[in-house]
């Protein structure tokens, strides 16, 4: 990873009191969120929409579409791994970020056409570029700061605000156009959003300075070798991808998810393996090991219900949930709003109550605070178990059961994914830091799987077959937050032995 500093980062105090660059990074993820989290409101919906009408979706059956989605969700963070491994040893980060923004702006353009051909190419292009761009932006955003400047941590605070304003925007441009208009609109919006993005971080790209300018050095022998490697990789992915898309070749989205989800959890366990017994760590290490990989498996737990907002969650809202406000039927994905508001109110509570428990030592350990995630994930589902009740005797329900869900997911995400980051910045081997990012990373990407086939197990049979598996998906979340707790408890008694 490229360490040179802008070496106007420490002196120059242009946003909020932090390096003038954070402004260019904040407004490129703004607009990259929004387009991402505006299309993916719409993604479910438009699979599984009636073929005619005034707005035609697709018609694919819910098996067919939940398992696409997971199979999108989980390629978005598992290409991190690959982009931000070219942006390490040939691009350079800056050049890493653009070229994503413009493929994912391409992408959503590329849905907007209205021809079922396009789709497909359109999820490719956006899956390619958040590769390049979402790993690479963060790592830029810690490099405006020195190892010893304070102001890291809240610089990485104001960014994370970036996400709950572009999603927000989403949410309210592309549901509006994509629901009230056309599907195709939502998506035209969202690329023009990352287009946005794309002109204001071209023309502020200079504000950046070195940051994040070149990829790491190595001999010149070394990088060719590395370049044709990768055009010969991009050469055979574009030929698969091609093949594909002209039909040479069918896949069923249901198996492939499957087989996804296998691969990854193979890739991560393999992993994790190979860093206990053949990396040479110390004993301290393992131990901090064996508690990241706990805490990995809690975290792809909780994905497969948090993103489930776009999954099953959507349809709900949409078949079984009165959405009238006076009178006027709100589009689906403001629902989805609830989140990024819940954020912003409850983000600077919790940051409060960590505080204030530390002060008298009473902070709770890193297991303990996933455990609660956990928790509250699973009480998110006993929520919408009474609300499947109550749609089985008179739907539709009201659309608070739905709100409350989310408010319970929001606190289990402030609980569980800042920690998160920390526990694997804190407790990863110090010569596999990276890496061990990338395997965050991965939790997500597992979780998306798994979120689409969960969500395709729900809606198979309509409203008969959702309490079942979110019943087995409850279940899941307490076992693994008792697992957690005993840990902690392991952990507590070995700290005073």
């Amino acid at each position: 990873m490229n360490n040179e500093q802008n070496t106007n980062s420490e002196t120059t105090h242009g946003f909020l009191g932090h390096p003038i660059g954070l402004k260019t990074l904040f407004l490129t993820e703004m607009w990259e969120r929004m387009s991402y989290y505006g299309m993916r409101a719409l993604l479910v919906l438009y699979m599984t929409g009636a073929l005619t009408g005034f707005n035609p979706g697709l018609g694919w059956s819910q098996l067919e579409a939940q398992a696409i989605y997971g199979i999108y969700s989980g390629m978005i963070y598992f290409m991190v791994v690959p982009g931000g491994w070219l942006a390490d040893n040939i691009l350079g980060h800056q050049k890493a970020v653009l070229y994503g923004a413009i493929i994912i702006a391409l992408g959503h353009f590329t849905l907007a056409i209205p021809v079922q051909q396009s789709f497909f190419l359109g999820l490719t292009l956006v899956v390619l570029g958040t590769g390049l761009l979402k790993g690479n932006i963060s790592t830029i955003v810690g490099q405006l700061y020195s190892d010893e400047d304070e102001r890291r941590e809240s610089g990485y605070t104001i960014f994370y605000m970036s996400i709950n304003i572009g999603s927000t925007l989403g949410f309210l441009i592309c549901s509006y156009l994509g629901e009230k208009i056309g599907w195709h609109w939502g998506f035209g919006a969202a690329g023009i959003g990352m287009t946005f993005g794309v002109i204001q971080y071209i023309y502020s790209k200079n504000l950046l300075g070195n940051v994040g300018l070149r990829p790491n050095d190595m001999e010149d022998g070394r990088r060719a070798k590395l370049v044709l490697w990768t055009k010969l990789s991009l050469f055979l992915m574009l030929a698969v991808i091609s093949s594909g898309l002209l039909g040479i070749y069918t896949f069923d989205p249901r198996g492939f998810a499957e087989n996804f989800y296998y691969f990854l959890t193979v890739v991560a366990g393999t992993y994790f393996l190979y860093l206990y017994f053949l990396a040479g760590l110390t004993d301290g290490e393992k131990k901090n090991l064996v508690l990241l990989a706990l805490l990995f498996i809690a975290a792809a737990a909780f994905w497969s219900g948090f993103d489930q907002s776009a999954s099953s969650l959507s349809i709900f809202a949409r078949d079984y949930t009165d959405l009238s406000v006076s009178g006027y039927i709100i589009p689906i994905g403001w629902l989805q709003f609830a989140n990024p508001v819940f954020v912003v109110i409850f983000a600077p509570i919790f940051a409060g109550v960590w505080a204030h428990l530390g002060k008298r030592n009473l902070n709770p350990n890193l297991p303990v605070k996933f455990a609660l995630g956990l928790i509250l994930m699973a009480l998110s589902f006993i929520v919408m178990l009474f609300a499947v009740g109550v749609a089985l005797e008179s739907s539709p329900v009201g659309m608070e059961w739905l709100i409350i869900t989310y408010l319970l997911q929001t606190w289990g995400e402030l609980t569980l994914s800042p920690i998160g980051l920390a526990a694997f910045s804190r407790y990863s081997p110090k010569r596999y830091v990276g890496q061990m990012f990338g395997l965050w990373f991965t939790a997500s990407a597992i979780g998306g799987v798994l979120a689409g086939l969960l969500g395709g197990d729900a809606l198979e049979g309509g409203l008969t077959s959702i309490s079942p598996v979110f019943g087995f998906m409850i279940k899941y979340y307490l076992i693994i937050a008792l697992a957690l707790i005993v840990l902690s408890f392991v952990i507590k008694t070995a700290k005073k032995t």
